[in-house]
Parts: C-alpha cells; sequence; structure tokens
C-alpha cells in the first residue's frame, strides 16, 4: 500500500477542512463486505471456457469493478466483458458469455458471498469504539441478506451490530446522490465531519460521500484504483480496523 499505519492514521483524519473528532464508520456493502457468489457466477464463466476458482473471480470482480467505473459513471456492460476477460473466458465467446453474467445478475441477487476479511473486520471495527453503519445501494433485500450471512444486523442478532442500515431501494435515493448518507447521519445524531465512508467505487462512493461532506475510503484490495493519490485506499475492512486501531489514543481526532 505504501503508507505506514501511523501516516494511514494521519491520512485518514486529513482533508480540505479542518475535522473534529471521527465518532463513526458508515460503510458500503458490495465490494466491501459482499461480492458476487463465484460459485453462480462460476457457473457461467465456466460454461463459457473460463474459471471458476474463487480468488480467481474475486480478484475478477475488483478488476472489472475498477476497469467500468471513471470516477463518473460505472458502465455495467463493460463490467460484464472485463469480468469474463479477467476470468479466463476465450475472446470468441466473450459477447455470448456477458449476455449469460447480465442474466444471472438480474434473474436473482448473487450478491451474498461474505468476503474473507468482512466478519472480522467487522468485529475489530467494534473494538475501536467506533459507532458503525450501512449506506448501501441495494433492492431492498440487503438488510436480510447481511443478516442471513451473519455478518452485521441493526440491534442483537447472529452479526456484528449496527445502528443503522440504509438501503437505497427503501428510502427512494441512491448513491451517489449525497442525501442518501444525511438518513444515516440523521439517524445516528452526527455531522458528516464525524463519519468516514468506506465504499468499493469512484463513482458511487469517493465522490458521492465527498459531496455529501464525509471523508471517503476506497476499498481496492488488488491496488487496481488509478488514482492513489486521489483519496485514501484499504485492502479491506479488516485493514482500515487495524490503522485506525493502530492510531491509538489519537484515533478521535482523525477527523
Amino acid at each position: 500500500m505504501g503508507d505506514t499505519t501511523a501516516d494511514t492514521a494521519a491520512n485518514l483524519g486529513s482533508n480540505t477542512n479542518r475535522r473534529e473528532e471521527l465518532r463513526a464508520v458508515l460503510l458500503d456493502v458490495g465490494g466491501v463486505l459482499l461480492v458476487p457468489d463465484p460459485v453462480r457466477v462460476g457457473e457461467v464463466t465456466a460454461s463459457h471456457g473460463g474459471t471458476d476458482d474463487t480468488e480467481s473471480l474475486i480478484r475478477a470482480h475488483f478488476g472489472a469493478i475498477c476497469a467500468a467505473d471513471d470516477g463518473t459513471a460505472l458502465d455495467w456492460r463493460r463490467y460484464d466483458h472485463e469480468l469474463l476477460v479477467r476470468a479466463g473466458v476465450p475472446e470468441d465467446r466473450i459477447d455470448a458469455g456477458a449476455e449469460a453474467v447480465a442474466a444471472a445478475y438480474t434473474r436473482q441477487n448473487v450478491w451474498d458471498h461474505p468476503l474473507p476479511d468482512a466478519a472480522t473486520g467487522l468485529a475489530a471495527l467494534t473494538k475501536t469504539g467506533l459507532r458503525l453503519g450501512i449506506v448501501s445501494n441495494s433492492d431492498g433485500t440487503v438488510e436480510q441478506t447481511l443478516r442471513d450471512v451473519q455478518l452485521c444486523q441493526v440491534g442483537s442478532g447472529p452479526g456484528v451490530p449496527v445502528e443503522v442500515l440504509i438501503d437505497s431501494e427503501v428510502v427512494g435515493v441512491a448513491k451517489p446522490d449525497p442525501a442518501i448518507f444525511g438518513f444515516a447521519l440523521d439517524a445516528m445524531g452526527l455531522r458528516a465531519d464525524q463519519a468516514i465512508y468506506v465504499g468499493d467505487t469512484r463513482t458511487f462512493d469517493v465522490a458521492g460521500a465527498r459531496a455529501a461532506g464525509l471523508h471517503p475510503v476506497h476499498v481496492d484490495p488488488y491496488s487496481y484504483c488509478p488514482q492513489r493519490d486521489d483519496h485514501e485506499h484499504v485492502t479491506g475492512v479488516a485493514e482500515l480496523a487495524a490503522r485506525l486501531d493502530g492510531a491509538g489514543s489519537d484515533q478521535r481526532e482523525l477527523l
């Protein structure tokens, strides 16, 4: 990553405006806690001559997201194409495979595979003493999905408790519209400058969070993002928790 823990902690608290103390971490779901199920995706890629290896497909997903995301829009058709290329599908089968991928993604919610560090990362974040919330572009099902995979929920349950869970379908506004973050901040009684937002895209998450006044942190486990000097990057929530915890007694003065 190129940063020391101390440097990253300092960077997480820097911005053009001097910030008050950090009190909360708001998290995206897709690409931060969950990714498309590699078993179901692998059925498509393997049937078109590509790999069905879980690790390879997770890497392919992050590479495809980055390739399709120019910071102002995310081209889902390009995502489908890039996913297949990175999964090793032969060129002459890419077009047919892309149609199959698009159909698989729209036929049912495939975003239900926890990332390897999701559970441990969430648990570690709770130990930093920071308050947690979820803000996700979804279809109205993200709350139940997170509970089903036992990652987190509002209140008591099988996963880590979070204070608020905002689903774009439920509230009627989606990232990068900054208004979606207001639902979480209002429910938690916080100002934007008291929270960081952790997401996996430049278009929806970095730009959206900045527009809302939150400090963005980009989950980029394979260092694909071309804007390394523009915003903070972490490999996942476990690394974020370690860096925040590594700030020690100063963690509440990061922002």
